[in-house]
Order: structure tokens, then C-alpha cells, then sequence
């Protein structure tokens, strides 16, 4: 079987430039977490929550930025309607 060509091949897909788009993605999510909880100066629990709320914002912005440039290279994918319905 050889792979797709054309717009969706993937020929211009880099991992490493994935890497460091979704790490980016995440560090610049926490500079702003950062800013908020040293600008409100909040209780130490306040704190905590801002905190988690912050590095799952992180984790959520590195999995918008990997599924955006991967169905960018890559295409939609399979759009069989019976493919992970769990039956």
C-alpha cells in the first residue's frame, strides 16, 4: 500500500516542530497562569486552584495545537461513521 499524495500526504509534516508548537503552546498558558496569580496575590488555596486550572488550560492548548497542525498535514482522516462507535 503506498501512502497518500497530494495536499494531505504529510510531506511537510516535522515532529520536532510539533514538539515545540505544542510546548509553546503550553508554556505561554502558564507565563499567563503565572501573571494572574502574582497580580491577585490570592489565598494560598485560591492559589492552588488557579494553579490547576492553569496546567490543565496547558495540557488542553497542547492537545488543540497537535490535532490542528496534524489534521493540517495529514487530512481529516477516516470519516467512517462505524469506526470507534464502540459496538
Amino acid at each position: 500500500m503506498t501512502p497518500p499524495s497530494g495536499k494531505y500526504s504529510g510531506d511537510n509534516f516535522s515532529l520536532a516542530r510539533l514538539a515545540l508548537f505544542s510546548l509553546g503552546a503550553a508554556v505561554a498558558v502558564l507565563a499567563v497562569t503565572t501573571a494572574v496569580v502574582v497580580l491577585a496575590d490570592p489565598t494560598p488555596v485560591v492559589g492552588l486552584v488557579i494553579g490547576l486550572v492553569g496546567v490543565a488550560a496547558a495540557i488542553a492548548a497542547m492537545g488543540v495545537v497537535s490535532k490542528r497542525m496534524t489534521r493540517k498535514a495529514f487530512g481529516e482522516g477516516d470519516q467512517d461513521p462505524t469506526h470507534g462507535s464502540g459496538s
